[in-house]
């Protein structure tokens, strides 16, 4: 199962945040597979660890997901066979797409192809949203970045699907490529959208331009060269659970209350947030 036991206070959060982004279709799915089974398993990293215990933890060690008790594949259709229809349409489109990219689409997507933390958001927040002048939202960043790599390297390794360019040799990708057959789902769009959701948390008022921005982020693997769009679509689909999870997690929620403060101070928005301010 993805999740066990029951939360209904982190049920309807996690609603909320899905509630305005999804198709219908997809979310109903998904909310019918988180609802029979919804865990707060999350508990058993609630503590943050002492600075001489992060010493000790790899960059690989989990933070606020446990990949023991969150199998997103489970959510996943199979990719299509590289020989199907299916497939064959979305290399047509990959075609299209570099067909008609402009040099500074490319260089949009070789910048995105280097950057996977919250400040990809600079856009849509500001130039003043960077790293450097955000310590707090920067180490948030990185442990859910950390955390998309634990989850998403075994369901790559699980599925094995070529990536666009190994299947097709015409194809001419303009990002880093990956050796290895690893091509579903897309991480970089999955970290995208798993940043984009925290930051909503955090500046709801953005939220609209957010997750625009995020899903602009993951079209450009496509840009790329790199990814199909069933990729980037299954990334999507296993980011809204995966997030629903990190809610539950009390160590996810004292890092994004400390973000968040940092961030809305930084931006010189109220500290209570609209959302905060209507319950």
């Amino acid at each position: 199962m993805l999740f066990s036991n029951n939360n209904e206070t982190l049920r309807s959060q996690f609603v909320f945040t899905l509630g305005f982004t999804m198709n219908q279709g997809s979310r109903a799915l998904l909310l019918a597979l988180l609802f029979t089974s919804f865990a707060v398993t999350a508990q058993s990293y609630s503590a943050s660890p002492s600075p001489e215990t992060n010493k000790e933890i790899s960059a690989y060690a989990p933070w606020f997901v446990d990949p023991a008790q969150l199998d997103l594949a489970l959510l996943l259709p199979l990719p299509p066979a590289q020989n199907s229809e299916a497939t064959k349409s979305e290399l047509m489109a990959l075609h299209q797409i570099e067909k008609i990219r402009t040099q500074p689409q490319v260089l949009l997507a070789q910048i995105d192809d280097k950057e996977q933390d919250i400040f990809l958001f600079k856009d849509v927040l500001g130039q003043n949203f960077i790293a450097s002048s955000l310590p707090l939202t920067a180490v948030l960043s990185t442990h859910i970045h950390n955390d998309e790599s634990i989850v998403t390297r075994p369901i790559k390794a699980q599925f094995s699907r070529p990536r666009p360019f190994q299947a097709d040799n015409t194809l001419h990708p303009v990002c880093v490529l990956s050796q290895k057959p690893d091509s579903y789902p897309s991480g970089h769009s999955l970290s995208g959208y798993l940043l984009a959701l925290t930051l909503v948390q955090m500046v709801p008022e953005k939220r609209e331009q957010i997750m625009q921005r995020a899903d602009a982020y993951a079209h450009n693997r496509m840009v790329c060269g790199v990814h199909y769009a069933s990729d980037v679509e299954a990334s999507r689909t296993i980011a809204y659970a995966m997030f629903g999870y990190m809610l539950s997690s009390p160590r996810f929620q004292k890092e994004l209350a400390a973000a968040k403060a940092e961030t809305r101070s930084h931006l010189s928005l109220p500290l209570a947030t609209p959302d905060s301010q209507s319950h």
